[in-house]
């Protein structure tokens, strides 16, 4: 399951602009046919006699290899416009439903069988769950270190595919075995222990939670660490690895050491964590950060996992305990993909599980309505006291220090708090709602909304002009990562700012060209704030592709951005994923075609093969140039060009811009420019614009294709 996963979310991602939220959807279809799996197993192994679930299994598992290889469906077109979720669930399904669904339920299937069989260990055999897990750990972990860089996508699907026809082999072998032997005659009688009465609504409600909350919890880090720490990759697997290890860990035999460790430990690392992660950040480097948020996630999904362990039932109720789990799961992934994307506007899940988690530690209190009321009113207390102080205040920014220490000292207090669940969660909430509230008071923010490819926000800031006037300007962020600016007084509204100034890299490209692009076509990949449009002259045709609708908004929105308005309002702008778009267009439409997308941080990989750099250049005139902008905190994506360069025979330019540090919102940037012949780039290199320099080679590198990438081999 967890090779399957990885590789077919690697084989969607082209066709969703590589968005993080193309993985948590992946995760919901997973989590999906998990519970339908577990259900499956439940059923039948109540319902039906032995023989018959040997019969039904098999014939579901025979079934389920005429879908083999697994692939995506011929000619995958996703929706342009609106939400792509459901086509992706759809895809899903009909590409992989049957062999994720028979992977998904053997498991639970063949605990259920072994725990008829008289086995020593048959009584309790929830230690096969901590030995699954660990199988799922190894695989998770073994994807992006041994198969990705090693085997291309079609290669993985084959793998992937003779992996499941050898396991369907081995479950015939188990079934034959238990076939032949002696319990065979107690399978011809209804299973008696299922006659025993289950558990109650409530012991089932608290699994249900116990298991939703960390569920949750998963997806949202995921989300968080990808958009508001690092765009860097790999980080989903951190969180995962966590969640899964957390299962090893409580089904073991050590368990009844570890989780009382675990309840002691979790509230002392809660006070620097509240104080660190969220209250006062300061300007530490982005790894404390992910270390901070990683050893929170892992104490609360070992707290909690820790108390579903302990509350497991006896074996005959091991399907529907199961089954529990993985509806729990489900839910917890459908709240994050479909209901938090509609009601929040950030990742304001993430926080909400916190608190939550915290609420479902044990506590030995005896509840009634005044110890209640009063563990909600003190949490209540402190937010109504944030609204106070924000109506009554006309600068709460002024006083930011102050509110920031008092924060700290509530922090402390959680602690004393930790043998009461209910106030330490509620209390825990809310000093991380005033914390972001806080933050976002000091940020000027004056726009933030969230569609399925993440979170955009625009913010204002002040900066001193040479004369010491102070300037405006709007930023627009996705995450933590700027995608433009613009200065908001009249002289600056046409002045391309950050990766596009005039003396920057582009800026050079265009200055050097001015005498000959009058009438050029000019496409460019990645709208932005738009900063890019006020190059564009009255002859010249220009034509946006921008995949998020959410960005295009803001774009064309002057309340935040001015651009489109000042400089190209005849433009063309076409949503959709870029590289799908351009299949569409002519060959050789454009003189130029500028590649600027960006997901956060991180250009799209299926932007970046082989095949992707070909369609650019058919879309080309014979004299026309590719620009690529390449500027990444984490990845040296000139390597994958480089070999693009030198395999497809193309003449290629780079440049590591560093502005001058007095210049404001001026920026380092590194882009490359790309032609069929060398003599086009020729007047570039030798102006004296900026410090062009020719391709790097690199002999480390195999070649970037829809059919094989190795992200680990261009890290920094």
């Amino acid at each position: 399951m967890f090779v399957l996963q990885p590789l077919f979310g690697k084989l969607l991602l082209p066709l969703l602009g590589g968005t993080p939220a193309v993985w948590n959807t992946c995760m919901v279809f997973y989590q999906g046919v998990l519970f339908l799996g577990y259900g499956y197993a439940h059923t039948v192994s109540t319902r039906l006699r032995l023989n018959q679930q040997i019969f039904l299994h098999l014939a579901i598992m025979t079934a389920s290899l005429l879908s083999l290889p697994v692939a995506l469906p011929e000619n995958p077109a996703p929706p342009t416009e609106g939400d792509p979720t459901f086509w992706l669930l759809s895809t899903l399904f009909w590409a992989i439903g049957l062999p994720f669904f028979v992977v998904s339920a053997t498991a639970p299937l063949l605990q259920k069988w072994f725990a008829q069989v008289g086995h020593h260990t048959s009584h309790d055999p929830y230690y096969l769950y901590a030995a699954s897990n660990t199988g799922s750990l190894l695989a998770l972990l073994s994807y992006p270190f041994l198969l990705e860089p090693y085997l291309g996508l079609n290669s993985q699907r084959l793998a992937w595919s003779a992996g499941f026809a050898v396991l369907c082999l081995l479950l015939a072998g188990c079934a034959l075995v238990l076939w032949q032997s002696r319990y065979l005659a107690q399978a011809t009688q209804p299973a008696h222990g299922e006659d025993k009465a289950p558990p109650g609504w409530r012991v089932q409600g608290h699994w249900l939670l116990l298991a939703l909350v960390p569920s949750s919890l998963l997806l949202g880090l995921t989300n968080f660490i990808s958009t508001d720490i690092a765009s860097m990759p790999l980080l989903w697997v951190i969180p995962l690895t966590v969640y899964l290890f957390s299962f090893v860990w409580v089904f073991s035999r050590w368990h009844r050491f570890i989780h009382p460790l675990m309840l002691r430990l979790q509230p002392l690392f809660l006070v620097p964590f509240l104080a660190f992660a969220f209250v006062n950040p300061g300007d530490l480097p982005y790894w404390v950060y992910l270390v901070l948020h990683v050893v929170a996630f892992f104490f609360a999904v070992m707290v909690c996992h820790g108390e579903l362990a302990k509350h497991r039932p006896p074996s005959h109720h091991l399907t529907r305990y199961y089954l529990v789990m993985a509806f729990a799961g489900l839910l917890g992934g459908l709240f994050n993909t479909f209901v938090a994307p509609w009601v929040f506007n950030g990742i304001y899940e993430y926080p909400l599980m916190i608190a939550a988690a915290l609420m479902l530690r044990p506590s030995r209190q005896v509840w009634s309505v005044r110890s209640l009321a009063w563990q909600v009113a003190l949490p209540l207390a402190l937010l109504l006291l944030g609204v106070i102080l924000y109506q009554i205040t006309e600068n709460l920014v002024a006083y930011f220090d102050g509110l920031a220490i008092s924060l700290m000292a509530i922090s402390v207090l959680v602690f004393l708090l930790r043998s009461r669940p209910v106030v330490l969660g509620l209390t825990t909430g809310a000093v991380i709602a005033l914390a972001l509230a806080l933050h976002g008071l000091a940020s000027h923010t004056l726009y933030q909304g969230r569609s399925f490819f993440g979170v955009m926000a625009v913010k204002e800031r002040f900066l001193a002009d040479a004369d010491g006037q102070l300037i405006k300007y709007h930023e627009l962020f996705h995450g933590t990562t700027q995608h433009g600016a613009q200065r908001m007084d009249a002289d600056g509204l046409r002045l391309p700012l950050t990766y596009y100034s005039q003396s920057g890299p582009i800026g050079q490209l265009f200055s050097e060209f001015d005498a000959v692009n009058a009438n050029w076509a000019i496409g460019v990949v990645g709208l932005g704030a738009g900063a890019m449009a006020c190059y564009a002259k009255p002859g010249q045709h220009w034509t946006f592709y921008e995949i998020d609708p959410l960005v295009l908004k803001i774009a064309e929105d002057s309340r935040y951005f001015k651009y489109l308005d000042e400089c190209a309002q005849h433009a063309a702008i076409r949503l959709g994923d870029a590289r799908l778009t351009l299949a569409g267009e002519p060959e050789g439409r454009f003189d130029l075609l500028v590649m600027d997308a960006f997901s956060s941080d991180a250009v799209p990989a299926h932007l970046l093969t082989q095949e992707a750099v070909a369609l650019y250049f058919k879309k080309l005139k014979p004299g026309g140039i590719l620009a690529f902008h390449i500027t990444n905190r984490h990845l040296l994506l000139q390597k994958v060009l480089s070999v693009h360069a030198e395999t497809l025979r193309l003449a290629a330019l780079v440049q590591a811009y560093q502005p001058l540090p007095e210049i404001p919102m001026i920026v380092a940037t590194d882009w490359v420019v790309m032609a069929k012949r060398q003599a086009v780039l020729e007047p570039l290199k030798l102006s004296r614009l900026g410090h062009w320099q020719n391709m790097p080679l690199y002999f480390d590198l195999a070649p970037w294709t829809d059919d094989f990438s190795n992200i680990v081999a261009i890290w920094k």
